[in-house]
C-alpha cells in the first residue's frame, strides 16, 4: 500500500538510508538547483534541506528521483503492479475508445476503497494552522530559483485544484508557479490543460474562479496530478486506486474546494477575470526555457498548513531529472488504457530525453498494408498522446525499450521515399522547435517489414534477420565455462 502522506515516506527513506539531511544553510537561488540536479544526475538520494536561506520550513528534494523510490512511495515492486490491475479490470468486454475508458474509470468508482473521504478541519493535520489576509506571506515558503535565466523563483510541486463553473467537475493539475510578491502567484496553465478551460469558462461568465494549492501531499496524489486522465474523471478517484486506500479530504476554509487533509501546506484564492502578469522565463524539462508570456495571477487570502510543515519540490531542465520516473509510471500504468483506444498496440515506449511527449516507440503485430500508418493516425487522435512529433512504429518482436535495437530497425527497414509519413497537427505548449506555438510539424516512420500488397516487390520478399544457430547457441551456453571467458 503506498505511504497516505510524504513525512511517513521520508521517514522509511531514511531508515533505509535513501534520504540525506543537508543541515548547512543553502540558497534557494541557483545553489539548490545546482546540488539536486548533482545528486539527481548520479543517482542520488533523497535530500531533506532543513536549512533554507529566507525560508520558516525545511524543503524536500528529489523524493521521487529514482524509479526505486517512486515505486516504494506508491507501494508497488514494478510499475507493472498497476499496469496488470488496470488491465485485469477491462476484462473480459476489453471496450473501444475513450468511452471505454471512462466505463474503465466506472468501474473503479465502484469499488469501495477508491473513492475520497471527506473528514472534519479537526481531523485534517494541514489545517492546524490558518493565515489569512495580511498574515499571508509567500516569502516564507522555499520557491526556487533555478536556473541562471528563470524570470523569478518558482515553486515546481504545488498541486492545483479548481472545478468547472457550469458542472462542478474538479481537476487537479501540476502547473508551475511563479511566485511574484509575498500574496501572489503566476498560473501557468497551458491551452490543453483542464484548469485552463476552467478559468476560461468562469471568465466568460464574469465570475472569479476559486483556485487551491498543495504541497507535499501523499505520494499517490502526487503521482496522480502528472496522469493525463480524461478531463472528466477524477484524479482522486485514480489516487485512492494507486495507494490502495480513500484519500482524505477536507474542505477549504475560503474557497468552495477540496484539498488533502494529509497535505503540509494548501494555498487558497480566488482568479478574477482578466488579471494577467508576466510569467517566465522558466527553464522547463525540455531542458530549455520557456518564454515570458502573460499568465493568471492569483492572489492568495488564505495559508493553511501543519504545524511543523515541509514543502516538497522538484528540479527540472535538461533531463534525466525527477520527472523522468514520474513518465516511466504513466507509461506503464497507462499501456492498457491506451490499448483500448488503439488495440493495434503491443507495447510502447515514450524516452525521457523526448520529454515524454515529443517521441512514441510503438510496436504491433503487423496484419495489412499501411498498418504502421493507420496506428500512427489513431495515436494522433488520442487525447494527450496527440502532442507527439515523432512516432517510430516497429514490428511486434521488436523491444520498444532497447533503444539500440529501435534504431537498427528505424535505420535499417525504412524506405524514407515511402515510409516516413511527414503531417501537422497540435503541439505542446512548451515545444519551442515549431515555427508557431501550439502547432507545427509531426513524423512517422514505419519501420515495420513490408508487405508485398503495399508495394515491396523485390525478388525473394522481406530477408531474414541474421540469428544465431538454435543448436550452436545452445552448445556454446553449455560449454561458456570451458572456454574460459
Amino acid at each position: 500500500m503506498a505511504y497516505e502522506d510524504l513525512r511517513s515516506l521520508l521517514r522509511a527513506l531514511e531508515r533505509d538510508g535513501d534520504l540525506k539531511r543537508v543541515k548547512a544553510e543553502v540558497d534557494p537561488h541557483l545553489e539548490v538547483g545546482e546540488i539536486v540536479d548533482r545528486v539527481n544526475k548520479a543517482g542520488g538520494p533523497a535530500l531533506l534541506f532543513e536549512n533554507v536561506k529566507g525560508a520558516s520550513m525545511p524543503l524536500a528534494m528529489n523524493v521521487f528521483g529514482t524509479d526505486r523510490r517512486l515505486l516504494k512511495a506508491l507501494g508497488l515492486k514494478s510499475y507493472g503492479d498497476i499496469s496488470d490491475k488496470i488491465g485485469g479490470l477491462l476484462k473480459p468486454e476489453l471496450p473501444q475508445g475513450f468511452v471505454g475508458v471512462r466505463e474503465a474509470f466506472g468501474k473503479l468508482g465502484s469499488m469501495v476503497h477508491v473513492p475520497p473521504k471527506k473528514v472534519k478541519s479537526d481531523d485534517a493535520p494541514v489545517q492546524e494552522v490558518v493565515l489569512k489576509g495580511d498574515q499571508v506571506d509567500l516569502d516564507a515558503l522555499p520557491a526556487l530559483f533555478t536556473w541562471p535565466g528563470d524570470g523569478g523563483s518558482f515553486f515546481n510541486l504545488g498541486l492545483t485544484h479548481t472545478k468547472h463553473p457550469e458542472n462542478g467537475v474538479r481537476n487537479l493539475g501540476l502547473y508551475r508557479l511563479q511566485r511574484h510578491d509575498r500574496r501572489t502567484i503566476g498560473m501557468h496553465w497551458q491551452i490543453h490543460k483542464d484548469s485552463a478551460n476552467h478559468y476560461q469558462v468562469a471568465a466568460r461568465r464574469g465570475e472569479r474562479l476559486p483556485v487551491a494549492i498543495a504541497f507535499g501531499c501523499p505520494p499517490a496524489v502526487t503521482y496522480a496530478s502528472t496522469a493525463p486522465l480524461p478531463g472528466d474523471i477524477d484524479e482522486y478517484l485514480f489516487a485512492g486506486f494507486v495507494q490502495g486506500k480513500r484519500i482524505e479530504m477536507v474542505d477549504c476554509k475560503t474557497v468552495p474546494l477540496q484539498v488533502p487533509a494529509q497535505a503540509e501546506v494548501v494555498l487558497e484564492g480566488w482568479l478574477e477575470p482578466g488579471e494577467m502578469l508576466p510569467e517566465g522565463p522558466f527553464g522547463d524539462h525540455t531542458g530549455f526555457y520557456t518564454p515570458q508570456e502573460p499568465f493568471p495571477a492569483l492572489t492568495i487570502d488564505c495559508v493553511t498548513m501543519r504545524k511543523r510543515p515541509l514543502l516538497q519540490s522538484i528540479v527540472v531542465g535538461r533531463p534525466p531529472t525527477e520527472d523522468g520516473p514520474l513518465g516511466r509510471a504513466t507509461e506503464r500504468f497507462f499501456l492498457p488504457l491506451l490499448k483500448i483506444i488503439v488495440p493495434d498496440i503491443v507495447d510502447y515506449h515514450l524516452p525521457e530525453a523526448g520529454g515524454f511527449h515529443n517521441c512514441a516507440i510503438v510496436s504491433i503485430d503487423k496484419k495489412y498494408p499501411k498498418h504502421a500508418q493507420k496506428v500512427m493516425s489513431a495515436i494522433w487522435g488520442a487525447h494527450m498522446m496527440s502532442l507527439t512529433k515523432l512516432i517510430v512504429v516497429v514490428d511486434a518482436d521488436c523491444d520498444v525499450h532497447d533503444l539500440h535495437e529501435v534504431a537498427w530497425r528505424a535505420l535499417g527497414n525504412t524506405d524514407y521515399a515511402r515510409d516516413l509519413t511527414v503531417t501537422e497537427g497540435p503541439v505542446d505548449h512548451l515545444d519551442h522547435a515549431s515555427y508557431q506555438q501550439f502547432w507545427g510539424g509531426k513524423a512517422g516512420i514505419d519501420a515495420t517489414r513490408k508487405l508485398p500488397t503495399e508495394g515491396y516487390t523485390r525478388d525473394g520478399g522481406w530477408p531474414e534477420m541474421v540469428e544465431s544457430d538454435p543448436e550452436t547457441a545452445a552448445k556454446v551456453d553449455r560449454r561458456w565455462k570451458e572456454y574460459g571467458l
